[in-house]
Order: structure tokens, then C-alpha cells, then sequence
């Protein structure tokens, strides 16, 4: 496979739209007060966590209801301006950045639980719903929705990038775990899209081609999930390592020996390092994999023992147990703040942060080779990764006001993904494409497959309005 031609690190050239004083006029008298134009208001819907820099959108309009986002879009449509759909901002590749002008639709109000069927196993929300609100919601079921991306994410934009995240090795991606959907389109006509039927050979897969789609087809309004009732027993671990390859290795005999483990996170000694100062932990500070067990008692005691004993093989040692739900929450909250923990690590920095996914077996040759290179850099870097499914996180920690460094991060960022491809994996296994990535989906998908999804996009989208120039250009 051929390694992209460029670096894919800077900002597209911005080509802005016109957005005309009578669209804002009309925004303002169809939303009222729900329709900002206040700079404060525009530059916090015009970042995310990615270390792009753009203009903000020209309007900010906060939906309410379906009907508040399809006459939105409706109002764009007439005068050809493109429309970003916003949720909580926690996304990392620029999906969120006006690059080519225009305004921001926040579905963060439209955050109702609209149904719980717990006999079926499924639920309906708002896309502004989030994924800690949802569990809370219906945990007196005895049901949980498990796709934990980390960050408090809503629902409509973990639909939009496919996220996935620590429980991914035993419960999938969003990919598998949205049944429905309905969509505001680039028209602004509102259309639904699959059933809470757990499968259907009903015409085109449309519920798929809007998951991961990132803003770039329609406006999710509302989401159909599947939910799985809580386990009898969970049981969490952290085992430290006397390398990364160990925990690796370990890893990769328990996922090819069929244990069914929810979750196994690798972090490298930098995080946990950064970790423990920053949230006041004595973790040893080794390489580290922490682990969790679901299922019934005797299962959850078979899977632990059986995953200890192959890491005693690796050198693993130091078996911390935690079964209570604070010792679980502890240890998880750590690894969520491993972000957060990076950034303090070096005051005023930028992150760059970029993930792959290769096939299982890949895994070591992938990540090894590409912490090599990081440590050879002298950049400083954070490692996580849910390697249970081959996929990794790293994050290069920048000045920016060394623009050295951040041609130097790209440049490891370039190779590890270039590394990646050549191993038959992705280019992003979960952040999605937005910005950063646009280049490496070509080398990954092809110039024909590109072609298709352009052919797509102009069909749905003629007038290139919905999040212009994410994932391709056209």
C-alpha cells in the first residue's frame, strides 16, 4: 500500500461563504433569543479539541425540537450556507470548525430519554442526550447502553464520528449498537431510517450510511439503541508490565484465546506517570493494563484468573483487584482523565491526538515501532489505547510557539498512521476523519471508493452544505 504524498497536518485552505444579513435576520425571527450572534457564544461552537484554528460560525442557533432543526437547515438551504451540527464539543479531528463559513445547530437542549423499551432491549433518545445522562436514566432497569468513548459525549455526535471506546472488544462500536435513526437532510425534509426490529433485509442501509457520516449528510434529531442488561458480577484489575510489549503480548493470547474481557486498556509509564500527578495516585509506574470482567460470579472469577495467569507468563505482576463499584470508579476515572492529565503535565500546550486500529495480531509490530519513534523524537507524548481490538490512542503534547514541534508531531503522526495502513488497519479507528485525517482516508480507501462517497454527497447533499469540507474535499 502506498503511504500518503503529504502529512495531512495543515489546515485546509478556508474558503468562506457569504452568509447573507437576511439569513441572520430570519434565523433571529424564527429562533429569537435561541439564535446567537455573540462572539463568545460563536467562538465556543467554533472549536473543539483538536488543535485547529478557524473562524466561527457567523450564528449559533440552539434547537429545541426536530422541527427547531429541519427549519434551520431549511433557512440555510435558501441561501446556500453551510450548517454544522453541534453537541458538546469533545471531538478531536476539526468536525466542528466553520472552515467554510456558516452556522452552528446545538442539539444539546434536545436531551430527552424519549423511550425505554426494556423488554426489547432498546431505547430512543435526542441526539443531546449523553451517554452518562443515558445510563443514569435507565440504570433502575437493570440496563446500561456500554459504549464509553471516554469523554461525556452526547449520543448524536458519538452516532456521527462511529465512536467506540474501553468497552468496544465486547459490545462493538456505535456501528453495531445504533438500530434507528431519524435525520434532518440537507433540504431540511426529516426522514427515519431502520427499526427497533434487531434486523431487517428492508432496501438500502441507510441507518449505516448516516453512522459515521460526521455531519456531512444530515442532522441527527433522534437515536435508536441497543441497551444490555447490567452484568451479575464485574470485576476490574490493573496489571503493571516490565514493558509495553509484555502488556501487548498479554493482550493479544487473551483476545485469541476467546476470553470474553469488556474491557482492557494499555497505558504506557508516561500517562501513568502524568496520571498520578494529576490526580494524586500512587500507580506503579510501569506499563500498565487495566482490565474488566462482566458476567456471572464464576465467570467473571474463571475470565480473571485465567487473564492473570498470561500475564504471570508476560511478567505482569503488582494485580491490584477492584470489585467494589468506588474501587472500579477510581480506577476508571483515572484512565478518563488521562487527557486532562497530559495537558497539565506541560501548562499551555497544544495536543495533537491521532488513533489507529490494526488487526489484532498487528498490533505489536504497530505499536512498538511507533513508541520507538516517539521516544526517539524527544516530544513529549501520551499513550493510551483499547487494545483488546487493536486500536490505540497517542497524543503529542506541543508548545505552540515551536512550530518545530508541531511539524515534528505530524511528522510521527504521518508514520504511525502510514504504519498502520501497511498493516492493513485504519487510519482512525474510532476519532473519525474530520479534518486531520482527509488525506489518509484516500491511501486507505482509494480513489475509488473516494469517488463513490463524493457521488453520495452531491446526491444527498447538492448544495454542500451539511459540514462542508470534512472527511473528502469535493
Amino acid at each position: 500500500m502506498n503511504a500518503p504524498t503529504q502529512t495531512s497536518h495543515l489546515m485546509p485552505e478556508l474558503h468562506l461563504r457569504d452568509v447573507p444579513d437576511s439569513l441572520i435576520e430570519g434565523l433571529k425571527a424564527r429562533f429569537g433569543g435561541n439564535c446567537s450572534t455573540a462572539m463568545a457564544v460563536r467562538t465556543q461552537h467554533g472549536r473543539d479539541e483538536s488543535s485547529f484554528d478557524a473562524p466561527p460560525p457567523s450564528a449559533v442557533v440552539f434547537a429545541e425540537s426536530t422541527q427547531d432543526v429541519a427549519d434551520a437547515v431549511k433557512l440555510a438551504s435558501e441561501h446556500s450556507v453551510p450548517v454544522i451540527p453541534f453537541g458538546v464539543g469533545s471531538s478531536l479531528e476539526g468536525h466542528l470548525l466553520a472552515v467554510q463559513g456558516g452556522i452552528s445547530i446545538d442539539v444539546s437542549r434536545m436531551n430527552k430519554v424519549l423511550s425505554v423499551n426494556a423488554d426489547d432491549l432498546t431505547v430512543t433518545v435526542q441526539p443531546g442526550v449523553t451517554r452518562k445522562q443515558l445510563n443514569d436514566e435507565i440504570k433502575s432497569t437493570g440496563l446500561f447502553f456500554p459504549i464509553d468513548p471516554g469523554a461525556d459525549a452526547s449520543i448524536g455526535g458519538m452516532t456521527a464520528t462511529r465512536a467506540s471506546g474501553t468497552n468496544a472488544v465486547r459490545y462493538g462500536t456505535m456501528r453495531e449498537n445504533v438500530l434507528a435513526l431519524e435525520v434532518v437532510t440537507a433540504s431540511g425534509d426529516v426522514i427515519r431510517t431502520g427499526t427497533r426490529a434487531k434486523k431487517s433485509s428492508a432496501g438500502y442501509d441507510l441507518t449505516r450510511l448516516m453512522v459515521g457520516s460526521e455531519g456531512t449528510l444530515g442532522v441527527v434529531t433522534e437515536v435508536t439503541l441497543r441497551i444490555y442488561p447490567l452484568p451479575e458480577a464485574v470485576s476490574a484489575a490493573i496489571c503493571s508490565f516490565p514493558s509495553i510489549e509484555a502488556a501487548v503480548r498479554t493482550t493479544i493470547e487473551t483476545i485469541q484465546l476467546g476470553v470474553p474481557i469488556a474491557r482492557v486498556e494499555l497505558i504506557d509509564v508516561n500517562t501513568v506517570r502524568m496520571v498520578n500527578a494529576y490526580a494524586k495516585l500512587n500507580l506503579r509506574e510501569e506499563p500498565m493494563l487495566l482490565m474488566e470482567f462482566h458476567g456471572s460470579p464464576a465467570g467473571v472469577k474463571e475470565q480473571a484468573e485465567t487473564v492473570q495467569e498470561l500475564a504471570s507468563g508476560h511478567g505482569g505482576n503488582a494485580f491490584e483487584w477492584a470489585s467494589t463499584p468506588e474501587e472500579r470508579t477510581r480506577l476508571w476515572t483515572a484512565r478518563h482523565n488521562a487527557y486532562f492529565a497530559a495537558v497539565q503535565s506541560r501548562p499551555g500546550c497544544r495536543v495533537i491526538s491521532t488513533d489507529t486500529c490494526v488487526p489484532i495480531s498487528r498490533l505489536a509490530d504497530c505499536l512498538l515501532d511507533s513508541v520507538a519513534e516517539a521516544d526517539a523524537s524527544g516530544i513529549p507524548y501520551f499513550l493510551v489505547g483499547h487494545v483488546g481490538d487493536g486500536n490505540f490512542h497517542f497524543g503529542y503534547l506541543l508548545d505552540p510557539n515551536i512550530p518545530e514541534e508541531r511539524v515534528k508531531a505530524e511528522e510521527l503522526n504521518h508514520s504511525l498512521v502510514s504504519r498502520a495502513l501497511a498493516l492493513e488497519g485504519t487510519c482512525t479507528g474510532e476519532h473519525g476523519v474530520g479534518l486531520h485525517k482527509m488525506d489518509f482516508l484516500v491511501t486507505e480507501a482509494g480513489v475509488g471508493a473516494i469517488d463513490m462517497m463524493r457521488t453520495i454527497k452531491r446526491a444527498l447533499d447538492p448544495k454542500n452544505i451539511m459540514n462542508p469540507g470534512k472527511i473528502f474535499a469535493l
